[in-house]
């Protein structure tokens, strides 16, 4: 394996225990974090959309311009695709009125169709594989599909399918326990299960943060968004100081 491969495979973390609670607390912030945002500051889905974004894409630009894999480089990524995908759903959602269920109709198809572009250009959508500027580039934007899909899906279950916060987030946790059994006890492949628990991940944590914030009347706990969001950046800092993460391996 040459040094560029080596630079390029290293920029991606190992798949771990850490890397899911990690995951789960990124996207639980991604829904505190925009809100506090779009509703506490009251800036409303499209200027908070258009401010994530401009975070969004400077964070990708480092991270594919980095050499070597950076924890807080990575995850601060993962938190801006989170925090826009939040928005951009609520925006399109709500602002656009295309709802919940036609919302989350064609970001499912976006990211389908970005999986599907991923593998027809470079063979593989393995996060193992990631080798080039080119299949980062696919790998951030099929994450930010994901994060928004997840913010649509965690709204409809929750919402419309009447479901309220807890009870969505038991639907989603034993969809999770599912793919983890298949993983253990099947042969399915690993990269489908894989961005199986990432995609299902990104509704868990939306319901999660939304249980935290909302009012009682709604089903919420009624936290305070700024301070919500402040313990769960402490304890993703927590996590990355403690659990030092590798870097992923190539499949080769």
């Amino acid at each position: 394996m040459n040094t560029h491969t080596q630079h390029a495979l290293a920029k991606v973390p190992e798949v771990t225990l850490v890397f899911w609670l990690i995951k789960i607390a990124a996207t639980t912030l991604g829904e505190t974090g925009g809100d506090a945002v779009s509703m506490s500051m009251n800036l409303g889905y499209l200027v908070s959309t258009g401010i994530f974004a401009v975070f969004f894409l400077s964070a990708v630009f480092a991270q594919i311009k980095a050499r070597d894999f950076n924890p807080f480089l990575y995850w601060a990524t993962i938190i801006a695709t989170t925090t826009v995908g939040t928005t951009l759903a609520d925006f399109a959602d709500r602002s656009l009125g295309i709802g919940y269920a036609g919302g989350s109709s064609l970001l499912l198809a976006l990211l389908l169709g970005s999986l599907l572009i991923w593998h027809r250009t470079l063979g593989s959508v393995s996060v193992s594989t990631i080798s080039s500027p080119k299949a980062e580039a696919f790998y951030w934007l099929t994450i930010m599909f994901s994060q928004t899909l997840g913010t649509a899906l965690g709204d409809w279950m929750a919402d419309t399918a009447g479901m309220g916060y807890t009870g969505a987030a038991v639907v989603f946790s034993g969809l999770l326990a599912l793919v983890v059994a298949a993983y253990y006890w099947t042969q399915v492949s690993r990269t489908l299960l894989f961005w199986a628990a990432f995609i299902l991940t990104r509704p868990l944590g939306a319901v999660v943060g939304d249980f935290l914030d909302k009012p009682l009347s709604a089903g919420g706990l009624a936290l305070s968004r700024y301070s919500a969001s402040a313990a769960l950046v402490a304890f993703m800092l927590t996590a990355i100081l403690l659990f030092r993460q590798q870097a992923a391996r190539s499949a080769h």
